[in-house]
C-alpha cells in the first residue's frame, strides 16, 4: 500500500519521496515498427467522440464561453463556479475581528516565543528556513512530482464535467492541482506532446490510484512516443475500472515495440466485437499494420476486406480505412487494385486527411 508520505502527504509544501511505478520500463519505443501514413502514431478521432469520462486528454476540454461565463462569475446556468453566499460579510466581520485582538495576542505571544529561543529554548519560528531555490537541485522524482510550470490562465475548470467529478474524492487543493496538470495536458497534446506527458506525470505522481489520471498519462506518453510508458498506465487504467477502450491504442504501441504477436492478440479479444464502427475501424488498422510487420500481406488484406470499406458515410474512420486498404494492395503488388482504392479514398476525403490523391497520380504516371 502506497504511504501518504510517498506523495508529499498531499501537501505542496511537503517533498515528495519516489513516486513507484513498477510497471513501467526503463526505455521507450524502439521503433521497430514501421510508421505509415495512415498510422500516424497519434490518438485516433474515436477518443474525442462520445466519450466524455474517457480518453481526458481529447474529451475534457469544455467550451472556452463556459469557461469564461464561470470565470466572470456570469453563469445563468447556475452550475459551476462559486455561488455567492449571503454570509460573506459574516466571514468579512469575522476576519475583522481576527485582525484586532486576536493579531495582537499572536503578536505577543511570538514575542514570548522569539524571548525563549534566544534564552536556549526551542523556536518555532521558520525564519531561519532557507527558499526552496536555495536548498539545492530537486531530485529527478521531486521534478516529476513538481511537473513543468502550470500557466496562470490554466485553472482547472477546463476540464469536463464528467472527468473533474472524478476527482471529488481528493482533498480540495490536491483536487486542483491534479485538475490544472490534466488541463495543461489536454491543451498541449497535439502541439507538445512531450510537455503536455510531463503534466501527465505530475498529476499521476499526485493522485496514482485514478483511473482517469493513469488514462490521460497512456494518451500522452502514446502521443510523445514513449510507447512502453503508454502501455503501462493504460494497463492500470484498465485493471482499475475494466474499460477496453484502450485496446486500439495498447495494439499499436505492441507494433511500436516490436511485438507484432502481442498486437494482433489483443486485436481478437472478444470485446472488440462491440465496438462502437470507429473503434473498430481503428483496432482493424492496427492489426492489418502488424500483419504487414510479421510479412503477411495476405492475411493483412484479409483483415481489411472484412472491415466495411464500402461504408458510406464520409467519416474518417471510413477514410482510413480505404487508404490502408488501397496502400496494402499497392504493397502487395496489385496497383491497378490499389488506383481504384486510392481514387475511392480520394472521393470522400473532403478534408484531405490522406494523400490519396497524390498517390492515385504516381500510379497513374507509372502505368504509361
Amino acid at each position: 500500500m502506497v504511504s501518504r508520505q510517498s506523495y508529499g502527504g498531499h501537501s505542496e509544501r511537503e517533498t515528495p519521496g519516489p513516486i513507484p511505478n513498477p510497471e513501467v520500463k526503463p526505455f521507450s519505443a524502439d521503433g521497430t515498427a514501421t510508421a505509415r501514413s495512415w498510422e500516424s502514431r497519434t490518438p485516433p478521432d474515436i477518443h474525442s467522440v462520445g466519450a466524455t469520462a474517457r480518453w481526458p486528454l481529447r474529451a475534457f476540454v469544455r467550451g472556452t464561453n463556459d469557461v469564461a461565463q464561470e470565470r466572470s462569475g456570469n453563469n445563468p446556468s447556475g452550475r459551476g463556479g462559486r455561488p455567492t453566499r449571503g454570509n460573506d460579510q459574516r466571514r468579512g466581520g469575522g476576519d475583522q475581528r481576527r485582525g484586532g485582538s486576536g493579531e495582537q495576542r499572536r503578536g505577543s505571544g511570538d514575542q514570548r516565543r522569539g524571548d525563549s529561543a534566544g534564552s536556549g529554548g526551542r523556536s518555532f519560528s521558520r525564519a531561519g528556513r532557507q527558499p526552496r531555490e536555495e536548498r539545492g537541485p530537486r531530485t529527478a522524482d521531486q521534478a516529476v512530482y513538481d511537473g513543468p510550470e502550470l500557466p496562470e490562465d490554466i485553472t482547472g475548470k477546463e476540464l469536463d464535467r464528467g472527468v473533474a467529478a472524478q476527482l471529488k474524492g481528493l482533498p480540495e487543493k490536491l483536487a486542483s492541482r491534479v485538475a490544472r496538470h490534466l488541463a495543461a495536458a489536454g491543451l498541449l497534446v497535439d502541439e507538445d506532446p512531450e510537455t503536455a506527458y510531463q503534466h501527465a506525470l505530475a498529476a499521476r505522481a499526485r493522485a496514482p490510484r485514478l483511473a482517469v489520471v493513469r488514462e490521460a498519462a497512456g494518451e500522452a506518453a502514446y502521443a510523445a512516443g514513449h510507447y512502453s510508458e503508454a502501455l503501462a498506465e493504460l494497463r492500470a487504467a484498465k485493471r482499475m475500472n475494466g474499460a477496453t477502450d484502450y485496446l486500439p491504442i495498447m495494439a499499436d504501441c505492441h507494433r511500436a515495440l516490436g511485438q507484432p504477436q502481442q498486437a494482433v492478440k489483443l486485436a481478437q479479444s472478444a470485446s472488440v466485437a462491440n465496438f462502437a464502427a470507429p473503434a473498430k475501424a481503428e483496432m482493424t488498422i492496427v492489426e492489418a499494420g502488424a500483419r504487414r510487420d510479421m510479412g503477411q500481406l495476405d492475411a493483412a488484406l484479409r483483415v481489411l476486406e472484412q472491415a466495411p470499406l464500402m461504408n458510406k458515410s464520409r467519416e474518417p474512420w471510413v477514410v482510413r480505412l480505404r487508404y490502408a486498404y488501397a496502400d496494402t494492395l499497392e504493397a502487395a503488388g496489385r496497383p491497378t487494385e490499389a488506383l481504384t482504392w486510392f481514387h475511392r479514398t480520394d472521393a470522400i476525403d473532403a478534408e484531405e486527411l490522406t494523400d490519396a490523391a497524390e498517390r492515385a497520380s504516381a500510379l497513374e504516371s507509372a502505368a504509361e
